[in-house]
């Protein structure tokens, strides 16, 4: 007969199935956090509000994920991965169901803060718990499922949302009843699915500056300078992309210019896929010269009025956005110590999001008064400049063979 604690133990998820569970989380968190975007000129002409607003709604979110990375980046170290997440993907079903019911723009002010909060805390929990689960403890391969649901997830989000919004009933609600069903197929997984962290201790939720261990400081640098560089074209398609795509289509159809974004997003995923194996500091660098590459592209479309030149940078800046990714999330995957590694993800997750949100929240304040070509030719400049530094930075950390001189 069983013992009794044996008889009542949970059963849970096996490792294979609770490392599906936690990268399906991120691939999920930030598919949720594009589905609104081909919604925002319907809700513009709802409710009439400018594109300062607009810009500020976008910043409310962006400002909940790294408020909930600096409060509570080492929460999941010390509570646990499977507490934090259930925190987080009860969040964000909460959230899934404010956009339902939402009838002013006070509510996609409620609606986008708590996601904003939500992902936060999904991002930094389950990024470390991916590092916890990986069935070979490969560093590397870690990087690459993190990599490829990240750019994955952010595309689909906007090519699925802009598929319901344009052909399906109920375009207001149905993207939101799809984001609710897949959360709660997700908070029943993380219910099952094992705790990876075996000492405990009480959360703190207090501010505190993102603690980075000395023997982490260079492969962070790498990763910050290969986010930086990838996240910050994200970030200004994500605010001007929709607008530049439907002027250059001249088309008001939400799935084209859905495809545009997921151009850039899908051609990230597909090349991660591809250079999977390639050095970190090549993957920042060369992927970084391919992002610079791209987004001179898009400007000389915005310029030239050019679909052609905007599709190539599209996909070629998306290629370089996913290989530039992917050697940062490699480079910083490979060091980080097991007891550090919520608080190393979580800053890792708030320099991403000060590179996709700073640029967004400015061109989106100052695009009325530049006009979208210019504003657009100005951003994508600053952009493509950065990635070339980024480029230069990450190749000089690459490794130099030392010479050995023998006497003869």
């Amino acid at each position: 007969m069983p013992a009794p604690d044996q008889a009542r133990e949970r059963r849970t998820l096996s490792p294979r199935l609770a490392y599906a569970l936690v990268a399906a989380v991120i691939g999920l968190s930030l598919f949720a956090s594009s589905t609104p975007s081909p919604l925002y000129a319907t809700y513009r002409e709802l409710w009439g509000f400018s594109s300062v607003v607009l810009t500020l709604v976008y910043a409310t979110y962006a400002f909940g994920v790294l408020l909930a990375l600096l409060l509570a980046g080492r929460v999941s170290d010390e509570w646990g991965r499977r507490p934090v997440l259930l925190v987080a993907l009860g969040g964000l079903l909460l959230t899934s169901l404010a956009f339902m019911v939402a009838s002013s723009v006070t509510w996609l002010f409620v609606a986008r803060g708590l996601q904003g909060v939500a992902t936060g805390l999904a991002l930094g929990a389950a990024s470390a718990a991916l590092l916890d689960l990986h069935p070979r403890r490969d560093p590397a391969g870690v990087g690459l499922t993190n990599g490829v649901v990240s750019a994955g997830g952010m595309g689909l989000g906007v090519l699925v949302s802009s598929a319901l919004v344009e052909y399906a009933p109920a375009p207001r609600v149905l993207p939101y009843v799809a984001l609710f069903t897949l959360f709660a197929i997700a908070f029943v997984g993380a219910v099952l699915m094992p705790e990876p962290v075996a000492v405990r201790s009480r959360p703190r939720f207090t501010p505190q500056r993102p603690s980075i261990p000395p023997v982490v400081r260079r492969p962070f640098l790498l990763a910050a300078l290969g986010v930086i560089s990838s996240w910050s074209i994200g970030g200004l398609f994500l605010s001007l992309g929709p607008q530049l795509s439907a002027t250059l289509f001249h088309t008001p159809n939400h799935l084209v210019v859905g495809l545009s974004i997921f151009a850039l997003a899908g051609s990230g995923a597909a090349a991660q896929l591809l250079f999977g194996r390639t050095a970190p500091w090549a993957g920042a660098a060369y992927g970084s010269l391919a992002l610079s590459l791209g987004m001179v592209l898009i400007v000389l479309s915005a310029a030239s009025a050019s679909e052609g030149l905007f599709w190539a940078g599209a996909i070629i800046g998306g290629g370089g956005f996913g290989v530039a990714f992917l050697g940062a999330l490699r480079a910083l995957s490979v060091a980080i110590p097991p007891d550090h590694r919520g608080a190393v993800m979580s800053a890792f997750y708030i320099v991403a999001y000060l590179a996709i949100s700073v640029p967004a929240i400015i061109a989106g304040s100052v695009v009325n008064t530049l006009g979208l070509q210019t504003t657009f030719e100005i951003f994508g400049s600053v952009i493509a400049a950065l990635a070339l530094v980024v480029a230069f930075e990450a190749w000089r950390t690459r490794p130099v063979p030392r010479l050995v001189l023998q006497a003869t």
